[in-house]
């Protein structure tokens, strides 16, 4: 999964595995009535995450709703002066990406409820960027590509989907979420946006995406995980959800 949230059962139903500490959420809810403490407390948990090997500091409450979760110690920082994504693998035409490059193309925005499988959700969230379908067709998928591997540069975090899941048109290389740049903590400067699947599929800090010939599990996936991550069975079906 993502370092957004936590895993899935294998029934289906979202699965908290950290709900014991939940009595780390008292008092919490008094910052929401100020917006300046919330934008402090943001940045609190964020820079607690970057430190934190135990992961604890994503049970913290944020009253965004977002929690924030890495499974590194620390991510090195990101903007329009050295970011860079790849598009690579079973390609024909191979390419990096800048920041500014990313931004001068045609951007989607897409507002949709964010649900983490810890059963957290954060409603009618903004994400805004270039579809990765475009990106796919300007690098030209060759035949025997079936599916994309997603690389971070935390180091360690991956994801995949299938090449039909990638295209359709609520899969974006998201540049700006809930109308701001993505900040670090959330996944900056650039993350992939899976609207139709729990955000653990959402992965931050993106860096490279490789067209692949089979589906590689993730980092998640690799330690049991659902492979796909759909929110429900009619998002599996509507390609246009």
């Amino acid at each position: 999964m993502t370092q957004d949230d936590a895993g899935r059962s294998p029934d289906g139903p979202p699965v908290g595995r950290r709900a014991l500490f939940g009595m780390l959420a008292a008092g919490a809810a008094g910052l929401a009535a100020a917006p300046w403490l919330q934008r402090g407390w943001e940045g609190v948990l964020g820079a607690a995450s970057q430190t934190d090997p135990t992961g604890l500091s994503g049970l913290l409450p944020n009253p965004g709703g977002f929690r924030y979760y890495s499974v590194v110690g620390s991510v090195p920082v990101k903007d329009a002066s050295n970011y860079t994504l790849r598009v690579g693998g079973l390609v024909e035409h191979p390419r990096t990406w800048t920041l500014p490059e990313l931004a001068a193309l045609p951007q989607t925005r897409l507002v949709r409820d964010v649900l983490c499988t810890d059963g957290w959700r954060v409603e009618s969230t903004p994400f805004e960027g270039v579809l990765l379908s475009d990106l796919l067709d300007a690098a030209g998928v060759r035949p025997k590509g079936k599916a994309l591997a997603f690389t971070c540069f935390d180091g360690a975090y991956s994801e995949n989907l299938t090449l039909e899941q990638a295209r359709r048109p609520d899969m974006l290389i998201a540049l700006r979420m809930q109308d701001r740049p993505i900040s670090h903590q959330h996944g900056g400067p650039v993350r992939l946006y899976a609207a139709p699947m729990y955000f653990y599929k959402s992965a931050k800090w993106l860096s490279r995406i490789s067209v692949t010939p089979e589906v590689l599990p993730g980092y998640w996936e690799q330690r049991g995980y659902d492979i796909d991550g759909w929110l429900d069975t009619r998002d599996r079906r509507d390609r246009a959800a």
